[in-house]
């Protein structure tokens, strides 16, 4: 239980598990300014990591009282709600609250990709990451959530290494090439012919976006084989990326949909305002064209206007496609969630012995500072004296008990038994110092 005049980490969640794509997509309207306009809006939040993938929409919040935690989630409500369009009280009713150790262990789980559309993915790990680099830069960071952010990134590496969830590559991107597979051409078949077993090989590619899902779209594809890719993006970025990366690009100005209409797999993940392929300008270049065309549209906010899976032809897989097709959970992932647990649980020990140590590192500071300066306002007194060195060792003998009760009690969260370690502590008088005694 957290009490009132405590400092307590809060977490507002919106994901796939709760909320449609759609609604998701108007939440994270111009997202990354949401944390800077929430701490500057109200001394109740002294920290914030906006956290938002294609498939989830996070606040973490470092709140000064839980006392102010209403506050907090009204300063969020109202800084989404401007940019999404919904009402203060629609963003309330989407953003789920988690509150102390329930908000680290909620954390910890997206990190190790428990939560995500394809369970044991592993590209959150990298999305986490970036939420706190983000912070950093903007700074609205604390180091509590510095330490809470760390802390998912190493529960993250822990749940790999113990489970081994991830180790296959599983992934929202590869899942949805799983899927493409099914209508891309054959090897050695007439083009227009679907099948299973896809002439990845063969395959021409249009890659539109170069952010990161379209970094680890390129390097799926590259895996299977693919190697004609032609990288276009909305925003001129298409040079860099392609070099770095060994494949084509597109110039700005170039004919995208002359490129589609030759295309057998479009792959889309820039996340630009507004589709950037219509379904009528694809209707018309699909105009009697003998080659199918798999579209994969793998941004929250449609790359691809999601109509051209009526056109002849042509064959779409979504974001929806992939949480409808994702791998269900197994045996891993009851091992995995314990090992989330139990680094929830050290994480919250931890930050309760460094928000409760000050006191004792008070009474500690008290009674042997108090000794020292009494030890050096003696004529002649010298650190090796005997009895000085007999006078140290006596004090830290009566600090040592309370001072190891209070932190273990800070480690069980046990506020009673943390009062009596502290009040012991207290009673622990400065010893006395006489000329004989130095």
């Amino acid at each position: 239980m957290i009490e009132s005049g405590t400092v307590v980490l809060l977490s507002l969640v919106a994901s796939h598990h709760d909320l449609d794509l759609a609604v998701l997509e108007r939440l994270q309207s111009d997202v990354q300014a949401v944390g800077r306009e929430v701490v500057a809006a109200t001394p109740a939040v002294t920290g914030a990591v906006v956290l938002a993938t294609c498939n989830r929409f996070e606040l973490y919040l470092d709140v000064d009282d839980t006392a102010h935690t209403p506050r907090a989630r009204r300063a969020v409500a109202t800084a989404v709600a401007v940019r999404s369009g919904y009402a203060p009280e629609d963003v309330a009713e989407h953003l789920r609250p988690l509150v102390g150790g329930d908000a680290s262990e909620h954390l910890f789980a997206v990190a190790s990709g428990l939560e995500s559309m394809v369970v044991g993915e592993r590209e959150i790990a990298g999305q986490v990451r970036r939420a706190l680099t983000t912070a950093r830069r903007d700074g609205t960071t604390t180091s509590t959530l510095e330490a809470l952010f760390q802390a998912a990134s190493r529960a993250s590496r822990a749940v790999e290494a113990a489970t081994g969830l991830g180790s296959t590559g599983r992934s929202v991107v590869g899942v949805a090439l799983d899927l493409a597979a099914r209508t891309l051409p054959r090897a050695g078949a007439d083009a227009s012919v679907p099948a299973p077993d896809a002439d990845w090989a063969g395959v021409r590619c249009v890659l539109i976006g170069t952010g990161s899902y379209a970094g680890a779209s390129l390097a799926a594809l590259k895996a299977r084989g693919v190697s004609d890719v032609r990288v276009f993006s909305p925003s001129g970025r298409a040079g860099r990326f392609a070099a770095q990366r060994g494949v084509t690009a597109l110039p700005a100005g170039a004919d995208l949909l002359g490129e589609v209409a030759q295309a057998d797999l479009v792959v889309a993940c820039s996340g630009a305002a507004g589709a950037v392929l219509g379904v009528e300008a694809l209707a018309a270049v699909r105009r009697g064209a003998p080659r199918p065309l798999t579209v994969v549209d793998l941004a929250l906010r449609h790359d691809v206007d999601p109509d051209v899976r009526s056109l002849p032809g042509v064959a779409l897989v979504s974001l929806q496609s992939v949480a409808e097709h994702a791998p269900a959970e197994h045996a891993a992932l009851q091992h995995a969630r314990g090992v989330v647990e139990r680094a929830a649980e050290d994480f919250e020990a931890d930050r309760r012995v460094r928000e409760w140590d000050p006191a004792v590192v008070a009474e500690r500071t008290r009674v042997l500072g108090g000794l020292e300066s009494a030890l050096d306002a003696l004529p002649g007194s010298s650190p090796d004296d005997p009895h000085a060195r007999a006078l140290r060792r006596r004090a830290r003998a009566q600090l040592h008990g309370p001072t190891v009760a209070a932190r273990a009690a800070a480690r069980a969260g046990d506020a009673a038994g943390y009062a009596r370690a502290l009040a012991e502590l207290a009673a622990v008088e400065v010893p006395a110092v006489t000329t004989t005694s130095a």
